[in-house]
């Protein structure tokens, strides 16, 4: 692409998204439930809509028909109610979260929120839940962002230094409001990857940093505006991870295969192929996401899981897929039974991975180690299990 075309598609990206227009460029997801009666709520919907000042009105769920009812009338739950009434009733509506739609309608709630509780974001974030692929916190925080008004990364440093540091909450909260500001991040900045990653860099604690990172680079992939971002290229789906600068690609390769199975017309092979011809540091973490995307991708069946992970045997990465997969779904339930449920199909080889991958999300949802520790144990008899579950939390909490 010539770079004056580049500049002015770059351009007609920031107008719109600094202008908040509602685009109606929804992804092509797929409604993967309907048998409760709720398939108008899981009609396509935009996956990261930009959070707009939101307005109540008097829409109620019962009228409702269409998705984007949903979206409002569970808003106006939230603004009025709070945000714990409204999370329930996206329970009820959306199950156990994997339906891509959940997400831009907890987007919607945690900006109704913000406006209850009259723009803060300590209190609306503490009010929140991580379900849904923690919707509610990108919510939260791309509104914080967008009212910097400024695209600087000091200005938009200074700020983002004080959303995601109230000790009151746990490391799960904290976690989701990280990569929730990588997400905003990009939104306030018309998707410009250097920048935001420029502003992730400049918080306090590597781990941080990092979580920052991931939602960066989840937006680059996943921008739902109707505009492919400037830092993708057709001819070589592994960019931007390999242009970066290296202390930042670990986060960029576990999100790569998004990417790698939209060019290979969804074959889990030739990505897994791919993963494996990535620079050498980085192979584990490719198959990271392949895990990931294995999980998302099918509903977080653990069968199809075990099935899909099986792939990356001949490479030997299946533990790294199952570990990053039993991470999805732990996380995206938050529950390790739901976990377990992979667990308990994948091969015993990779097992211990598996429970490794859990107790990265339980710990993170509890604040003491003894806590972490029940609920490990509570998993499994089999101390080896066990053990791996408390280390894959021990050595994923924030730290400096």
């Amino acid at each position: 692409m010539l770079w004056g075309e580049r500049v002015r598609r770059r351009r007609a990206l920031v107008g719109l998204v600094v202008a908040f227009c509602a685009l109606d460029a929804a992804l092509a997801l797929v409604v993967l439930r309907s048998d409760d009666g709720a398939a108008a709520a899981r009609t396509p919907l935009p996956l990261h809509p930009v959070a707009s000042d939101f307005r109540p009105d008097d829409t109620g769920l019962t009228e409702c028909s269409d998705a984007r009812c949903f979206q409002q009338a569970l808003g106006n739950v939230a603004f009025r109610e709070g945000p714990k009434v409204a999370l329930r009733l996206v329970n009820e509506i959306y199950g156990d979260g994997s339906d891509p739609t959940c997400h831009s309608v907890t987007h919607t709630i945690g900006a109704a929120s913000l406006v209850r509780f009259a723009g803060n974001v300590t209190r609306t974030l503490g009010e929140g839940r991580p379900i849904c692929w923690s919707g509610y916190y990108h919510g939260v925080l791309e509104r914080s962002l967008v009212k910097v008004g400024s695209r600087k990364p000091a200005d938009l440093a200074r700020v983002s230094r004080t959303l995601c540091t109230d000790s009151r909450l746990t490391p799960w909260v904290i976690y989701g409001c990280l990569h929730g500001l990588g997400h905003g991040l990009m939104i306030a900045t018309g998707l410009n990857l250097p920048i935001s990653l420029e502003v992730c860099s400049r918080l306090e604690r590597w781990w941080d940093r990092d979580a920052c990172r991931g939602g960066v680079f989840m937006e680059n992939v996943q921008s739902a505006y109707g505009f492919t971002s400037i830092f993708l290229r057709d001819d070589d789906p592994v960019y931007p991870c390999n242009w970066v600068p290296k202390g930042e690609r670990r986060r960029c390769y576990q999100m790569v295969t998004s990417r790698i199975l939209g060019t290979v017309g969804g074959s889990w092979e030739r990505t897994a192929e791919r993963c494996a011809e990535v620079e050498s540091a980085f192979v584990a973490w490719c198959f990271r996401s392949f895990g990931r995307d294995a999980s998302s991708r099918s509903g977080r069946d653990p069968a199809k899981i075990a099935e899909l992970c099986a792939v990356a045997r001949q490479y030997g990465h299946e533990a790294e897929c199952v570990e990053a997969a039993s991470y999805d779904v732990t996380a995206n339930s938050t529950s390790g039974a739901k976990g377990r449920a992979v667990c308990d199909v994948v091969h015993s080889g990779v097992r211990a991975a598996c429970y490794y991958g859990i107790g990265t999300v339980l710990a993170r949802l509890t604040s003491t180690p003894s806590l972490r520790e029940d609920h490990c144990e509570a998993l499994t008899d089999d101390p080896r299990l066990v053990a791996e579950c408390i280390r894959g939390g021990r050595e994923n909490l924030p730290r400096a």
